[in-house]
Formats: structure tokens, C-alpha cells, sequence
């Protein structure tokens, strides 16, 4: 049975490689299941498999290395690959936990249901799509949804090429544009809600599932412009200029207030993990999405993200119970 609180959040809301990987701790044979709960002091061990959006890998590290202090035998692996990327190898049953910046999609759960995985969906933070320049651009502190859509949109790659070509009163510096990979659920939430259509993109940009690269790219280029999740540019201040985005109300910056508020439109979301439930049979992987839900408010707002509220909370732990 696939278990989801997203229709609660609905209401209520408004790495320096592409692949990396994380170990906590080092294992010990496992047992029929894939883990073990041994030891005087109930010690568990065992092997767990996360891959997909690099949005929620921060809050997903720090879940990793908190756990890993309190349970050095279990081993934990995290791919950064994008959300669908990370979806696909799920549905394959090669992973465990899929880190995902969008909504499973309604063919991704076709294919579950066809492969006989059931699995169970949580909200673990919201997030404020970045919109960030580089530091020497004087000239724009904030763009319209319109502009950002003039910029992005397919036709664009014809027609708009230099700065001047948003607004004539801005310098005739070239565009270096920079963005998440085909592969990203940040890049199918901001080209849906940016550009009117899921996927709808001009090409010619540098793409990539590792932000960390986008972040050079935008900080490394004069004309440079480029949107990821938060918690990237707050790691880089001292490197991007942060664009505020007037979606019809004046520009707004997104953080932890104007994300919680819904004032930072329309590029506020939810951030997801999702859980095979067979995976949960085991030990390690039933107290490992224990710890991470029961401390995800910590979690997320040592990275930059806002925490989630009060009721999804309580839906969280009342998935975990069932």
C-alpha cells in the first residue's frame, strides 16, 4: 500500500562530484534480511542503499552522519543522481530510499504497482528555489516570473542572448546560464512553474545534477544566472548574488520566513524521501527512517531548509506507525 501525507501538504504550503557517496560506518554479515539486531545492546548492522535529488541530499547527509554516530556497524550509501534517475534505480528495487524535490509521478507509481513495490511517501523539509547571479552583476537585483520565462523558455535560445535582451536598460553582457539536467525534479518544478510546461527548457545552458558545478559555473562568469535549491546558495554567499523574484507582489527573496509564510511564490516546495516498504522490514532501515523523521526538523534547518509544520509532523509519524 503506498502511504503519502502530500495531501496535507498541499493545503498547508503554499557536492564537488555528480555521484557521490557517503558511508557510515562499516558492516557485518547480515542476516536473511539484509540486517541484523544483535548484541547485548541491540546493536544493528546491515547495508543502506539511497540515491536520487541532490535538493535533498544535504538533509539526507546529516541524517546519515547522525546515525552513523549512533550506529557505527550500519553501512549507508548515498548517489547523487537527480530525482528521476534516483526514481528509476527505486522502481528497479536497487535502492532503498529514493531522495526525491518532486511528487512521484503518476506512471513512476504505475510501474511500482506493476513491479509489485509498495512504497511509503514523506514531506521532510520545504525549500525556496534559488535564483542566483554572479557577485559583479550591478545591474539586476530581482527579475519578474515573466522575465525569468523570457530567459528559460525554449524559443529563448534564439532570441535572448545577452542580458540587454531582458531588459535594454541592462548592459549588452552575454548570458552564462546554468541549471539542473533533464534528470532533476528541480528542473521539471522550475520549468513547470516558470515556463508553463514540465521539461520546457532552452538547451544551449550548462546542465547538471551536481549543484556544486552550478554554482561554479554561475560564480566563474561575469553574465552568469542560474536557479538550484537553497541550502547551496547559503553554503556559497560569499560566492553568488542572491535574485529576488516578484511574481506580481514586488521582489521576494526566498528564506526560511518568506518559504514558511508563501510569500516566496512560486518557487516554494515540498522535498520528499521515499521508503520501499519491504526495505522497512529490516532493522536498520526501519530505525534509520525513525531517526531521520523523528530529528527532519533539525535536519533540515542545519542545511538552509525550512522545517515542516506541526501537522505534517504528526502525519510523518503517523505513516511510521501503521
Amino acid at each position: 500500500m503506498t502511504r503519502s501525507p502530500r495531501r496535507l501538504a498541499a493545503r498547508l504550503c503554499v557536492l564537488p562530484l555528480s555521484l557521490v557517496v557517503l558511508i557510515a560506518g562499516c558492516s557485518k554479515p547480515a542476516d536473511e534480511t539484509g540486517g541484523t539486531a544483535g548484541g547485548d545492546g541491540g546493536e544493528l548492522s546491515g547495508t543502506i542503499q539511497i540515491s536520487g535529488s541532490s535538493t535533498v541530499a544535504p538533509v539526507t547527509e546529516v541524517a546519515i552522519e547522525e546515525f552513523g554516530n549512533e550506529h557505527g556497524d550500519v553501512k549507508l550509501s548515498m548517489a547523487v543522481t537527480g530525482t528521476s534517475a534516483g526514481m528509476q534505480r527505486f522502481l528497479l528495487n536497487e535502492i532503498d530510499i529514493c531522495n526525491a524535490s518532486r511528487p512521484i509521478k503518476d506512471a513512476e507509481k504505475e510501474e511500482a504497482k506493476e513491479a509489485g513495490i509498495e512504497f511509503t511517501e514523506f514531506i521532510v523539509a520545504f525549500d525556496g528555489l534559488a535564483v542566483v547571479a554572479n557577485p559583479a552583476n550591478d545591474w539586476c537585483d530581482s527579475l519578474t516570473v515573466e522575465q525569468l520565462k523570457t530567459i528559460w523558455e525554449p524559443a529563448a535560445k534564439e532570441t535572448v542572448m545577452k542580458w540587454s535582451d531582458v531588459n535594454p536598460g541592462w548592459p549588452e553582457v552575454e548570458l552564462y546560464l546554468c541549471g539542473p539536467g533533464t534528470a532533476s525534479g528541480t528542473f521539471e518544478y522550475f520549468t513547470e512553474e516558470i515556463v508553463g510546461e514540465a521539461r520546457s527548457s532552452r538547451s544551449d545552458y550548462l546542465p547538471s545534477e551536481n549543484d556544486n558545478t552550478l554554482v561554479r559555473g554561475v560564480a566563474n562568469e561575469k553574465g552568469g544566472l542560474g536557479y538550484f535549491g537553497y541550502a547551496y546558495y547559503a553554503e556559497n554567499k560569499d560566492k553568488l548574488k542572491l535574485i529576488g523574484v516578484d511574481s506580481g507582489d514586488g521582489p521576494v527573496e526566498p528564506s526560511l520566513e518568506t518559504v514558511m509564510d508563501g510569500s516566496y511564490t512560486p518557487l516554494a516546495r515540498p522535498l520528499f524521501i521515499y521508503v520501499n516498504n519491504k526495505s522497512m522490514e529490516r532493522p536498520e532501515v526501519a530505525a534509520f527512517v525513525k531517526f531521520y523523521i523523528d530529528h527532519a526538523a533539525e535536519f533540515s534547518k542545519a542545511r538552509g531548509y525550512v522545517p515542516v509544520s506541526d501537522d505534517i509532523a504528526k502525519a510523518n509519524q503517523e505513516l511510521l506507525s501503521k
